[in-house]
Parts: structure tokens; sequence; C-alpha cells
């Protein structure tokens, strides 16, 4: 898998471009290859071994079943974002961050099962009988928990991990994330302190191109993931049931030898 990272791939989607120079945080200088026309270049060979640094990780925890929560509610990212992290099946959040999202989980499930039970009302006709004032108000709410909740509507207990696009940004997420010991995978920037995040992804956090060249590269790896964790449940099954057939093999072959010393008795 790490040999699909291609420097000039990343190139390409201006992965390297960072912020003004005057704009930069020092701790970023690790990742820094050089300053261009008052812009610092992010070198892409560190950006690469990055990924796939993150990508074993992410795999590990999609494998283990665990769900990633990914943020990003900058207008540029939203959509890919939504996109990229829908077709693995993972959550995220692309509206405000609901704080205490992580926190304060409870309350927010609680927000959920409201938008289920919503749901049940209009399956079941409940719905039909309000007043045409209360349908209204009812359908506000749900219209309105479905835009700040609706991708985590399937999330039952905190995620494994968050990846974000834009720590600075998303700062509120980063500080539930770290209370709580969920690890963060993140694109980091040179204006942002990649101390916050364990496994940092230098990259252009600005440009669609280069958050959709990192997304491909992650969600990849979490596919990979998921894909590894099916096939260890069918193995599983699979000798779990060859188990059970040599049992009953062995049982089948008891009763036939009792039933043979019978007869000779």
């Amino acid at each position: 898998m790490a040999n699909n990272i291609e420097v000039k791939d990343l190139l390409e989607a201006g992965v390297h471009f960072g912020h003004l120079t005057r704009k930069w945080n020092p701790n970023m200088a690790p990742y820094i290859y050089m300053e261009r026309n008052g812009i610092h270049v992010i070198n892409l060979y560190k950006t690469a071994a990055k990924i796939e640094e993150a990508n074993e990780a992410l795999k590990k925890i999609a494998a283990s079943g665990r769900k990633i929560l990914f943020v990003a509610t900058k207008k540029q990212a939203k959509d890919i974002v939504a996109d990229k992290a829908g077709a693995v099946n993972m959550p995220y959040i692309t509206e405000r961050w609901p704080g205490g999202m992580l926190t304060n989980f409870v309350t927010i499930r609680k927000a959920v099962k409201k938008m289920a039970s919503i749901d049940r009302m209009k399956k079941d006709g409940t719905f039909d009988t309000l007043s045409k004032k209360e349908k209204l108000q009812v359908d506000r709410l749900r219209a309105k928990l479905e835009k700040n909740l609706g991708s985590i509507a399937d999330m039952t207990r905190l995620p494994g991990a968050l990846f974000i696009v834009d720590t600075m940004r998303e700062h509120i997420a980063v500080k539930e994330a770290q209370k709580l010991n969920i690890p963060i995978f993140a694109m980091v920037d040179t204006n942002s302190d990649p101390r916050e995040v364990e496994y940092v992804i230098p990259s252009n956090d600005d440009a669609s191109k280069s958050i959709e060249k990192v997304l491909s590269h992650v969600t990849g790896a979490i596919a990979e993931g998921l894909s590894d964790r099916k096939a260890d449940k069918a193995a599983e099954k699979q000798s779990d049931e060859d188990e059970e057939t040599k049992a009953e093999r062995e049982a089948k072959e008891k009763k036939a030898k009792a039933l043979e010393a019978e007869e000779n008795d």
C-alpha cells in the first residue's frame, strides 16, 4: 500500500503550498522545505511518509471495527469529506461542530434518538395525527437535527479516532478529543501546531485539490482495513462451521461405534 503515494501526484495537487511565511507556526519547521515568494513550501517527501504512517494506523482502527469521525466544516472541504467518508461508511461532521459532541456524547446520542423517534412517528402514522402547526415544528426539528447530526446517526459509541482538516479551525474538536485521549489524525498546514496531533499530515489544508488527494489516500487505507475485517470474519465463520462439522462427524462415529458394540453384545 505504501508504494502508491507518489510525491509527483502530491505536487500536482498543490499539497506543498503552505501559508505566508509571517503566518507560520515555528513547530512546523521540520516539515518545511523552503520559502518561495513569501510562502512556505512543505516537504512532500515528509508528507508522503506521514500519509503512509497514518494509513497503517487508520487501517488497523477500521479493521478493529471502530469508527473514524471526519471533521471538516470549511467550505472547500465539506463536500469532499462527505463524499469520501460516506463512501467508506464513516461518520463525518461538515456543519458546525456540536459542542460536547465527544465530551458530552450522551446528550448527542439523545438528539440522535430524537431523530429516530420522529422517523418512527412518520412510519407508524402518529405524525399524521398532529396538527398542521405541530407537523411543521416536528419537520423543522428533524431538518435541524439532520443538518447537524445526520452522518453520525449510526455512531453508537465514541469514535476510535478523529480525522481533521484544519486543526486551527476545528480547535474545539481537537480539545475534546485530547480530553478523552482519542487519537487525532489531521491535515496540518504551516500555520498550525503539529504538537496537538498524534498523526500529522503536513499539507495544504485550503485547496480542494489537495484535500481531495490526501483524503483519497486515507479513505483508501480505511477501505482496506474494512475488507480485512470482512475477510477475517468470513474465515472465522468458516472455521466455526468446520469445527461444527468435525464435531458432528465425531458424534456420528461415536454413535456408530456404540451401535456396533451393542450388536456384538
